[in-house]
């Protein structure tokens, strides 16, 4: 069986195409399938990387807006839970927690209603 090679040991091509497999991952959510990328030149590495970096930041604009539209719309739903009786935002955070059946898991709380990563997190 043959060992892994450590980044160092990799030619430039083996090298780009591990960047393209994680590129292409940050790209589109998966890895790459049925893409064969053992005939290519530096070239094609290079103007694929060019284009994957196109797609990477597009999808990064759209989910900083997705985040922001989200954000709003939980606190809206915390102010309207606030004014239909809940004590107080950690109540108003228990009824949520019970409708998404988040079990009190902030972190799937905020995967589940499309909010950032670590939103709940306390600021020390």
């Amino acid at each position: 069986m043959e060992a892994f090679k450590t980044w160092e040991e990799m030619s430039v091509l083996e090298q780009m195409a591990c960047q393209y497999w994680d590129m292409y991952k940050d790209a589109y959510g998966v890895r790459p399938r049925g893409v064969d990328t053992s005939n290519w030149t530096e070239a094609d590495f290079l103007k694929e990387f060019g284009y994957l970096n196109l797609v990477i930041e597009r999808e990064a604009i759209q989910r900083r807006e997705a985040q922001a539209k989200a954000i709003l719309a939980f606190e809206d739903r915390v102010g309207i839970l606030l004014g239909m009786g809940a004590d107080d935002r950690e109540m108003a955070m228990r009824w949520i927690h019970e409708a998404e059946g988040t079990n009190g898991d902030d972190e799937f709380l905020s995967w589940t209603v499309g909010l950032p990563y670590g939103y709940f997190r306390k600021q020390a």
